[in-house]
């Protein structure tokens, strides 16, 4: 099953991001509360799962920025791809990135980003088979 978070999903998409880039469990702190829920408050924020057996598998994060170019439609960021280790190369990962497509689409939305860090071969034409393509842009990062 392919959703949006629910606050109930807290601890499990922890858990699962603990796989993307060896994120460790954060404390359960005020801050870490709060962050969460302006994410669930934030209308243009959207964090898509999949779902299997009550645990969450998969995920990716679409965000949605108001634009006053290309006819004053927004653009979606998508980021954070995840899928567990155990379940990998089954369709979770696309089925999330298709959900995201939808709201993109819903909202008017005249194209998707997707960075990634990833030099994988096999990740690089995951993206490509999603419909993602690493020709129209060059992305520059400067991390803070």
């Amino acid at each position: 099953m392919v959703r949006e978070i629910t606050e109930n999903d807290f601890e499990g998409l922890l858990r699962l991001y603990m796989q993307l880039h060896d994120n460790p469990f954060p404390e359960k702190n005020d801050k870490v509360i709060g962050i969460w829920k302006s994410i669930l408050n934030d209308k243009n924020h959207h964090i898509i799962v999949a779902e299997e057996s009550g645990m969450l598998i998969s995920s990716c994060v679409c965000v949605i920025i108001p634009n006053l170019t290309h006819g004053q439609r927004p653009y979606a960021l998508i980021e954070n791809v995840i899928t567990d280790k155990n379940f990998r190369k089954k369709g979770y990962a696309t089925a999330c990135l298709n959900f995201a497509k939808g709201i993109a689409q819903r909202e008017n939305c005249y194209k998707m980003m997707l960075l990634t860090g990833s030099k994988s071969k096999d990740t690089l034409d995951f993206y490509e088979q999603a419909g993602y393509n690493k020709r129209d842009k060059t992305a520059f990062i400067q991390w803070l």
